[in-house]
Parts: C-alpha cells; sequence; structure tokens
C-alpha cells in the first residue's frame, strides 16, 4: 500500500524510537520489527479519513450534515459523508488513494510543509512553491512533487534532488509573479486536479459550522466531558481546535480560558472563536508555565487580553490563584512524532528530547491550578514513550492526589509498557496506534469496512485522564 518513502529521520531518533516499539519490556503479540516498520510507513501517509467536527451548539448534525453534501455534490466524484458511530458531533469523508495518476513533463517543486498540506486535499498556495519550469504559464497543466528533505532553492527552474510526487494540477499564475522582486502573489497557485490523495479543500467552506481536526483532538475535548457553567482552562490554546470544541461542548455556557504563550497563535484562536460564534472564551498571551499564583491579589502585567467585541468584559486575567479551575485541558506542546502525513523528521534526538522538562512544568502548574475533585486531561500528537507513559508515572509519583480515570470515550488502543505503569493503569489510558492498523493492511473499500478502520487509521496521539482528590496535593 506504500508509495510513499518511510519517514525520514536522524539515526540517532530513529535507534531511541526503536527502543520504544521494539524494548526488551515490550511484551506483544505483533512482530516488533514488523510494527515499527509499519510506524515509519503510516506516518509518510495521510489518515484513512478527513474528520470534521460539527458546530452542534448551532445546528443539529444532521442539518450540518445534508448542507455539506450539497456542497460537495458541486464537485466531481463527491465523496460521501459519515456520521460518526460514537462520536455524535463529528464527520467522516474518506481519502481515496493512492490513485494512479500519470507523471507530467512541467514539474512544480513544493516544501515538505505545503506538500504535507496537499495529501490531506488542500491546493498548493503560492508560499509553498520552491521551483517551476522556465516558462510555466497560468493554464499550464503541471506535476506537483514534494522537496522532502528542504534542498530546493527558492526559484530554481528544475530539481534533482529527492522528491515525492503528489499529483497533477493547473497553475492558476505565471512563474514571473511567483518569484518577483516585490514579492509573490497570494492565494492559490496550483488548483490540484489529479491528486494522488483525493480529498475535497473546505478552504473557505460552511465556516462557522465544520472546522477540521483530527479525530484524537475531537476525542479529547469528550474525554475532558465539560458541562455548561463550569470554569474551564486550556493551558496551550493555539490555534483553537480545542478550546472552540470545549466551548461547543459546553453549549457556550461558562468561561473557557485561553492561554497561548505567543500573541500571533492567540489571534488565531480568537478568529477561530469568532468565526464558530463562541463568546465564552477568554483569551489571554501568557506562558502557562507562569500562570498560577500563591497570592490572588497579584497581577500578571503582561496578561493584558487580546480584545475582540465578544471577548471585552475580562475581569480576571493570569496568573489566578491555586483551584481555580473545574477542568483544565493540557494539550502540551510535544516533539509531533504522530503527525500525519510527514516524510521527512528533520529534528535531532536533544530537540525530541527537550520537551519533558517543559511538560513536567506545565503539569505542575496544571495541577496547582486544578479545583480538588477536577479533572486534568493531559495530551500530546507524539508517539515517544518519555512525553506519554512516562509523564503519566511521573505525575502519579509526583503528586498524591492525582488518581488515572477511565476514559469516555475510549476509541484508541491502551498505553505502553516501560513506564513502570501497572497493566491496569495502562488500560486507563488511550493511545492511537495507526501503525497497528497498517501492519500487511490492506483496507477494504466498502463503507462498513472503512468505518471500522475510522479510530485505528489516525494521527498517533496520546491522552491521559486525572482526578485531583481532596488531600492537600503537594509535590511528593
Amino acid at each position: 500500500m506504500s508509495v510513499f518513502p518511510q519517514l525520514s529521520m536522524k539515526p540517532e531518533v530513529r535507534e531511541h524510537l526503536s527502543n520504544v516499539y521494539r524494548g526488551k519490556e515490550v511484551e506483544s503479540e505483533f512482530d516488533k520489527d514488523e510494527v515499527f516498520e509499519a510506524l515509519l510507513s503510516c506516518l509518510s501517509h495521510p489518515p484513512l479519513f478527513t474528520c470534521l467536527r460539527a458546530s452542534t451548539h448551532l445546528h443539529p448534525l444532521q442539518e450540518i450534515q445534508h448542507r455539506l453534501e450539497q456542497h460537495l455534490a458541486q464537485q466531481k466524484r463527491a465523496p460521501a459523508v459519515y456520521t460518526h458511530p460514537q462520536l455524535p458531533d463529528v464527520l467522516l469523508l474518506p481519502v481515496h488513494g493512492p490513485r494512479h495518476v500519470d507523471l507530467l513533463a512541467s514539474e512544480v517543486i513544493v516544501g515538505a510543509q505545503c506538500g504535507n498540506a496537499v495529501l490531506r486535499g488542500a491546493h498548493v498556495f503560492t508560499p509553498g512553491i520552491l521551483s517551476t519550469p522556465k516558462y510555466m504559464k497560468a493554464g499550464d497543466m503541471v506535476s506537483v512533487f514534494s522537496d522532502v528533505e528542504g534542498k530546493c532553492t527558492r526559484g530554481a527552474k528544475e530539481f534533482k534532488g529527492k522528491k515525492v510526487f503528489l499529483g497533477n494540477g493547473i497553475s492558476e499564475v505565471d512563474r514571473s509573479e511567483l518569484f518577483c522582486s516585490d514579492g509573490p502573489v497570494k492565494g492559490v497557485a496550483i488548483r490540484m486536479t489529479e491528486p494522488l490523495y483525493q480529498s475535497p479543500s473546505f478552504d473557505g467552506v460552511l465556516t462557522d459550522e465544520v472546522f477540521l481536526q483530527n479525530l484524537p483532538s475531537v476525542v479529547v475535548g469528550h474525554v475532558l466531558g465539560p458541562r455548561p457553567g463550569e470554569r474551564i482552562l486550556d493551558m496551550c490554546a493555539a490555534p483553537g481546535g480545542k478550546t472552540t470544541h470545549i466551548a461547543s461542548l459546553m453549549g457556550n455556557q461558562g468561561t473557557v480560558v485561553a492561554l497561548e504563550k505567543i500573541r500571533s497563535k492567540m489571534e488565531k484562536v480568537i478568529q477561530n472563536a469568532k468565526m464558530l460564534k463562541l463568546d465564552c472564551i477568554k483569551a489571554y498571551c501568557c506562558n502557562s508555565i507562569h500562570a498560577v499564583s500563591s497570592d490572588p491579589a497579584q497581577e500578571y502585567s503582561a496578561s493584558k487580553p487580546l480584545l475582540i467585541a465578544i471577548f471585552c468584559i475580562f475581569v480576571d486575567g493570569p496568573p489566578y490563584p491555586e483551584e481555580s479551575f473545574d477542568r483544565i485541558l493540557l494539550d502540551a506542546p510535544c516533539s509531533g512524532l504522530g503527525q500525519r502525513p510527514n516524510m521527512t523528521y528533520s529534528w535531532s534526538l536533544k530537540e525530541v528530547c527537550s520537551y519533558q522538562p517543559l511538560q513536567r512544568k506545565l503539569l505542575t502548574t496544571a495541577v496547582r491550578l486544578l479545583k480538588r475533585g477536577g479533572v486534568l486531561v493531559y495530551s500530546t500528537c507524539t508517539v515517544t514513550l518519555a512525553e506519554n507513559e512516562e509523564q503519566v508515572a511521573w505525575a502519579l509519583k509526583t503528586f498524591p492526589c492525582l488518581t488515572i480515570e477511565p476514559q469516555v470515550p475510549h476509541l484508541g488502543s491502551e498505553g505502553m509498557q516501560g513506564a513502570g505503569l501497572s497493566c491496569d493503569q495502562r488500560r486507563l489510558l488511550q493511545r492511537f496506534r495507526p501503525e497497528l492498523a497498517w501492519r500487511g493492511a490492506h483496507f477494504a473499500h466498502s463503507p462498513e469496512s472503512l468505518l471500522q478502520n475510522a479510530n485505528t487509521d489516525t494521527i498517533g496521539f496520546f491522552i491521559a485522564k486525572f482526578i485531583k482528590n481532596g488531600e492537600k496535593c503537594t509535590q511528593a
């Protein structure tokens, strides 16, 4: 099934990751080598479904599904739209591919990030283009390739390095417009007509009714279980997918505090909240490590909110007194090794391992800010043991007041071995492991067979749910 090379990474990173999946403490009914190789293969391909989160706080799911079907009916080969059998606000569209597409003489090279977006249904926008033929004009048919190693020089007229074919499209601009001294034009540069993986583009489509979001990321909101009237914290909120989902699940009733330390990213959270008509979100530019104060009277001078009309009434910004929130989501910064599709991972082992201390600082803040009896959900989009199960083991040892709780819904696999957690503890964790679906996979294309794989052929992801009990929660 794999038409792309396995995810490429530095040898020391590959060895580090291999130890997680091939370690002697890992007991598995599967062949360890086979599972690890399947992981590297599946990560370079898009998931089996495009997942859309519906704005059920505004309209019933069936109405949104009907309007989406009407929109897609205008396209060639319109995909079916399925409702998820276990998630009441999710619509699923099968991704068809890899398809047979003939190569053309004219080649356009795009950057790796742009290439990943194309594999998930996007057209090629002007910033993503690195190289085009010398005389490319608007209206030309071209084959699009991804520069997976980042070695193509911007403005080149040809490229002989390592590249991966993504499909064919029609140029919307002349080459002269792309590489001019005044800077490139904006907007779509190549409209994909024959993508290798066929998935609809959702740019500007039903913007207040559907939101593109990976399936495990939607599961996180449901696991957190927000209720109307509660006070909830999203510690690392950008770009706001999970923040807006939490607000939607609350029926836009209560308070969702969204923190993000980079102002430009926080502005994206506000844009998404406004687009989805959610006004219970209070957005602040703040490093969440510093979001807690032992002195309720203390003010944080850098916490001035980004004001937008619907967010005008801000009474209290960070830092917050201890035990200020009913529920907290810590979707932690991580090494991102579960993201799909991704053909090249350029980080060093030092960079991969740099996240564990940061995550522990954030967890410490989260525990202090959580009310007794409150819920803390920790999640990452990576597959390493150090950022997932090891963090759970550390949190349980460090904070005696925390206990792991069952997750509803639980659509993924249990946690992995190697971090010292008991079998019962690992069963309460949730890991989305696409490599298990990919072991020798030959996916059938009937609707029933496809939907059976909706929960397995996803990005790599991890979720843990904690409850803070009534004891004083001091660090051990």
